[in-house]
């Protein structure tokens, strides 16, 4: 437990997981393990537990993503655009949850070493941003298109194909495929997370110096208004939701398409009926052109194999249109309004420009405003071609690889594959490479990588029952790193909270909770506790939708919800930016928000100042 008076959370090294937990340490790569090798620095670091990016237990191959976005991230920051007093952020596995640590400004002479180097390198960067994020999307593409391409056996064959053989031999056959297949997908993701943060850390900056800038021409300006005037971005991950509406207003306009598409019936037999009538066809034409790319979204955030994306699971698309249509059909519309966001956007940065007084100020404002809008954009738009397209392709090479594995009798299920290690995974293959290559009938090790896999999913199931401790080693004084405020929402007031043991106060004790303010407007309405990803579907329309952070596969409700309430996030977390772009009020970083509101308690949600007040508990 944490120490409230000493002000410190438990000892990394000493904090104990459930018994059920026992083995958990075999499934992850020795140095992202707690060390005694290391045990002076790493017990007096502040290490918080990261429910944006990995909220659940682990699986082995999932934590790839985390092992490239703690390198890209964090070399961006210290080695590449030299940001002064930033350093990188650390991971570490414990009872299969990963927990983070910003690492400390560097010694003074390092800083200035950085310095130097930051604001050529940076404003270049805020300078060109049009032209070089046209070239990122391209250089990304061709990436997504090199790892479709990659060829992933699909059996082992009793004897190499005489086309392989005669005139003259490949060299290589299916033993060195299966190996080498693999190894250039796990490259291709390392790159891919590379060009990842090319530019997502000097997002964050531009917001903070806009909000700096912002704050000081303007004492006691609210976040919220801050939030509102970067508001109305026209970016990637919002088009999947687009293509929605599209398709649902062509249903509408179509002779026999919308009842088909509002009926009960399942997505197989909903396109054989549309195959039936001319209009059907035409518009299962048009449907064919929005998958591609944009039905690559996942059903949850992109970082779990499990969570499945449109693509795969076309029951997801066809149900939000279906909604759209009866919407339609309503006279409702469904699309965000792009409009009036700009409208109250352009009247907040007038109201808050004409207080300047002196050419100086405005011009310091201007610049920093431009800075914003201009690469603002990058925050959701890299969003989607890599934690929703990249990794949906991914995600389907690496099946490919169990299928292999289930056929040779290595594990039970295809997705048994993502309960091994990237750094595992070559081991398998390669004995099942081996054991081809012998021509005899030697037996594989399958009864052991079942086991293996067995055990990790039962221990994953538990770690999942598993309250963990939101924080471990010993807090600052004050959290003032920016990006764990900005994105994490972790302040020295969460801390705070932590320490008291916030998490175990009762619910009913409870009538306001607080959070950042992060998209302005003042609603109120009843809860809708959404923990679980498949219970999106039981939002109804007028509700506050309230749950630990938003995924982005989710727009297709924000037309829908009143307001927004998250566990976790700070002002620049997909959370915050996607209720701004929808106009719906929210607030973020609450911690405790789906522990103490129920489905069904009223709600009074304030963006402007951050508090959610319980007006009335439900029953």
């Amino acid at each position: 437990m944490a120490d409230e008076k000493a002000g410190r959370f438990p000892d990394p090294h000493e904090y104990q997981v459930p018994p059920e937990l026992e083995g958990w340490e075999d499934m992850y790569p020795s140095h992202y393990l707690f060390s005694k090798d290391r045990e002076d620095w790493e017990k007096n670091q502040f290490w918080y537990a990261d429910k944006i990016h990995a909220p659940e237990p682990m699986p082995p191959l999932d934590l790839i993503f985390q092992e490239a976005w703690q390198i890209s991230l964090s070399q961006y920051t210290t080695r590449v655009f030299c940001i002064p007093p930033a350093q990188g952020i650390a991971q570490r596995m414990v009872g299969c949850y990963m927990y983070i640590c910003a690492i400390a400004p560097p010694p003074d002479e390092i800083i200035g070493e950085k310095a130097q180097l930051f604001e050529k390198r940076v404003f270049y960067v805020f300078e060109h941003y049009n032209e070089l994020w046209d070239k990122w999307l391209t250089k990304f593409k061709a990436l997504g298109e090199e790892m479709s391409a990659v060829e992933v056996p699909k059996e082992l064959p009793k004897f190499v194909p005489e086309d392989q053989v005669i005139p003259a031999p490949t060299g290589c056959y299916v033993s060195y495929d299966l190996i080498e297949a693999f190894d250039r997908l796990v490259n291709q993701m390392f790159k891919g997370w590379q060009y990842h943060f090319e530019m997502l850390n000097l997002t964050y900056l531009a917001y903070l110096m806009f909000g700096d800038v912002s704050r000081k021409l303007f004492p006691g300006i609210s976040e919220s208004a801050i939030g509102k005037m970067v508001a109305g971005a026209y970016v990637s991950m919002f088009r999947p939701e687009e293509e929605l509406c599209r398709l649902s207003r062509l249903a509408v306009a179509s002779r026999g398409v919308a009842d088909i598409l509002k009926s009960g019936m399942s997505v197989e037999q909903k396109v054989a009926e549309l195959e039936k009538i001319p209009d059907g066809k035409q518009w299962l034409e048009e449907f064919e052109k929005s998958k591609e790319p944009w039905f690559y979204v996942s059903c949850g955030s992109g970082w779990f194999h499990h969570e499945g994306s449109w693509i795969t699971n076309l029951d997801i698309p066809y149900g939000y249109i279906k909604s759209y249509v009866e919407r339609l059909e309503k006279g409702e519309t469904i699309e965000r309004s792009l409009d009036e966001i700009d409208k109250q956007r352009d009247e907040v940065v007038a109201k808050y420009r004409d207080l300047i007084k002196t050419d100086e100020d405005r011009n310091t404002f201007d610049n920093a405003y431009k800075t914003i809008r201009t690469i603002y954009r990058y925050a959701e738009d890299h969003l989607f071609w890599v934690e929703h397209w990249f990794h949906t392709i991914w995600f389907d090479k690496i099946r490919a690889f169990g299928r292999i594995l289930v056929d040779n009798e290595m594990i039970n299920e295809v997705d048994d594959i993502f309960m091994f290690s990237r750094y595992e995974i070559p081991e398998i293959l390669t004995e099942v490479s081996t054991g081809w290559a012998l021509g005899v009938d030697i037996p594989l090790r399958g009864d052991y990588y079942k086991a293996k896999a067995d055990k990790r999913k039962k221990i994953l199931k538990a770690a999942g029952e598993w309250n963990p401790t939101p924080a471990l080693g010993v807090p600052p004084e004050e959290v003032a790193e920016p990006f764990t405020i900005m994105l994490w929402g972790v302040t020295t007031d969460k801390v705070k909270e932590w320490l008291k043991g916030v998490g175990e106060i009762k619910a009913e004790d409870v009538s306001e909770i607080k959070g950042f303010a992060s998209s302005a407007g003042v609603v109120e309405g009843p809860a809708r506790v959404l923990k679980k990803l498949k219970d999106i579907v039981d939002i109804q329309p007028g509700e506050v939708l309230v749950c630990p952070t938003t995924n982005p596969s989710w727009a297709p409700v924000f037309t829908q919800i009143k307001a927004a309430v998250t566990d976790i996030g700070g002002l620049t977390s997909h959370a915050a930016i996607v209720c701004r772009e929808y106009g719906v009020p929210s607030v973020t970083g609450t911690g405790i928000a789906t522990s103490v509101i129920k489905t069904g308690d009223t709600l009074k949600v304030d963006g402007d100042t951050g508090v959610v007040i319980i007006v009335k508990r439900a029953g």
